[in-house]
């Protein structure tokens, strides 16, 4: 079968031995480019398929997107119904430490399966694994109807929290950089006149200016959510974090609450708002173009907002 990988000559399109072991096979429709893979490819080798943002079908057609976690299901963390915080750590993850969906076939846990809805097209619900990290941060950030919602940052996952914030009924402000996102924004209800302070800013972009101004629009004992991926030091202004006693809340990925797992409630939403993958998803190839896809990902001052890769 078909794999991307990142080889010493780039990011390649190999032909590989069709997945083995234990779990499902899920032939894939539908693999998003996200941002993490681009900065991995351009990091040098990686010695897994990558891919995380996944939807496809089973062998007898269904289907389903991919909660990209192998826990190992026995740590106290897993026991506590926290699976996301596994003590396996980076390498649970489905497109990192383990083979991932930039193929034609991925093999996973049969718990790793998201029943789509419906109206909702394998084309679009490669979508619900960067919403759910949205749907997963308000929750725990207590975000309701009504708030004041600051996101900086116009990629994905900023977009994902904007279309979360306002389906919660949530006045939001974008914050973004290109004219394609502020468009994407505008879009999914956001708006691009920032002003006054915040309930919640959520800081998406993983940069030290964008975290300056989060905290600067953040009234006093306002929540932060960081949804950005930082790879050094989390860069608060100190002094005037404290200063207005704000709660820095970072999290990572999704898990299951009372009410059901962060990726089910990512492809009901999707599925009522189909507005979102419209205003998301800007360029589809097909694998074999997935060296071309990365370069695309990565110019977002051209427009790329979500590149999709589709077997």
């Amino acid at each position: 079968m078909r794999a991307v990988r990142r080889t010493e000559r780039g990011v390649e399109v190999l032909d590989l031995d069709a997945p083995a072991g234990e779990g499902v096979d899920v032939h894939i429709g539908a693999a998003g480019i996200c941002g993490t893979d681009v900065r991995v490819a351009a990091a040098g080798p990686h010695p897994v398929t990558l891919g995380h943002e996944l939807a496809g079908r089973l062998d007898d057609g269904t289907a389903v997107a991919i909660e990209p976690i192998a826990p190992c299901g026995t740590c106290d963390q897993c026991q506590a119904s926290r699976y996301h915080l596994c003590r396996g750590g980076p390498d649970i993850f489905i497109g990192w430490g383990l083979d991932g969906g930039m193929a034609d076939i991925v093999r996973v846990p049969e718990r790793a399966l998201v029943p789509l809805p419906p109206s909702l097209g394998v084309g679009d619900a490669c979508l619900v694994e960067p919403l759910a990290v949205a749907v997963h941060g308000l929750r725990l950030a207590g975000v309701q109807g009504g708030d004041r919602v600051a996101v900086i940052g116009g990629g994905s996952i900023g977009l994902c929290a904007s279309a979360a914030a306002t389906s919660l009924g949530c006045e939001v402000g974008l914050v973004a950089r290109h004219d394609a996102q502020v468009t994407a924004g505008e879009r999914l209800g956001a708006t691009a006149a920032i002003s006054g302070e915040y309930d919640v800013v959520v800081e998406a972009a993983g940069s030290e200016s964008a975290m300056a101004q989060a905290v600067a629009l953040a009234r006093p004992r306002a929540t932060l959510l960081v949804l950005g991926t930082y790879w050094g030091l989390l860069p608060v202004p100190a002094v005037e974090a404290t200063m207005k006693e704000l709660r820095v809340l970072p999290t990572i990925t999704y898990n299951r609450h009372a009410s059901g797992r962060d990726v089910d409630g990512a492809a009901a939403l999707l599925a009522a708002r189909p507005e979102i993958a419209e205003a998301m998803i800007t360029h589809r190839f097909p694998l074999d173009d997935a060296p071309h896809a990365f370069d695309v990902a990565a110019d977002r001052a051209a427009g790329a907002i979500k590149v999709v890769l589709e077997p």
